[in-house]
């Protein structure tokens, strides 16, 4: 679990404690097995939970307080207050792995509890749980998609088992493309990024419905 700022899509740039699950329905994490895997690109270590305020809970109540503690102890003094009309609301970002595999309604009910807006960043082949305020999903592969309508529709470009068009009448608020990157070798050190990169920029460029997605996090080196 981190505090950091949402790095892309249609929320990028907003405060949010993010909640990454080990484990993934399309990838166990592991090198040897990646080239078989229904998912080959994925850049993020789902193996584990020695991460950062990693660790197991007894409970979806135990789990909901830390993240509450985490947004709590990264806000300003209380002696700085907004504006009457800016609605600050605490929100936590599930994601993974495949958060599917561990989010469940109890999770999602303590963290309205505690008044916290509840997103998720799925790959959308496992059912979604009752509750969750705003969907993410970032289809793989050839993998079904068994969500029925999601917020933002974040396509990892380009997958060749998984093209644009294949999602251009799929129920979502915003369509994204992000540049796929190796996770092999570092950002924006290589040709293949870069050339993926002004793929994703092309195509945007003559299908407006999609918009470019930077993974803005990895520009500014943060979490």
């Amino acid at each position: 679990m981190f505090y950091s700022l949402q790095g892309e899509g249609a929320r990028a740039g907003r405060a949010a404690v993010f909640c990454r699950f080990s484990k993934c329905n399309l990838w166990n994490g592991r090198e040897e097995s990646r080239s078989t895997a229904v998912c080959q690109f994925c850049d993020t270590d789902i193996i584990g939970i020695d991460g950062q305020h990693g660790g197991e809970f007894d409970s979806a109540e135990s789990l909901a307080n830390r993240i509450s503690d985490m947004w709590q102890e990264n806000q300003a003094s209380q002696s700085i207050h907004p504006p009457a009309s800016v609605k600050i609301k605490p929100y936590v970002i599930f994601t993974g792995g495949e958060p599917l595999l561990q989010l469940d309604e109890a999770l999602i009910e303590e963290m309205h509890k505690l008044n916290f807006e509840v997103a998720i960043e799925s790959n959308g082949t496992l059912n979604l749980p009752k509750g969750v305020d705003w969907i993410c999903l970032s289809p793989k592969a050839d993998a079904k998609v068994v969500f029925e309508r999601c917020d933002e529709l974040k396509l990892v470009y380009p997958q060749e088992l998984a093209q644009p068009n294949q999602f251009q009448h799929f129920p979502a608020d915003y369509y994204f493309l992000s540049p796929m990157a190796d996770p092999s070798i570092r950002f924006g050190k290589d040709e293949t990024k870069i050339s993926n990169t002004q793929k994703a920029l092309d195509y945007c460029l003559k299908n407006p419905q999609w918009r470019l997605s930077l993974q803005m996090h990895k520009l500014l080196g943060i979490d």
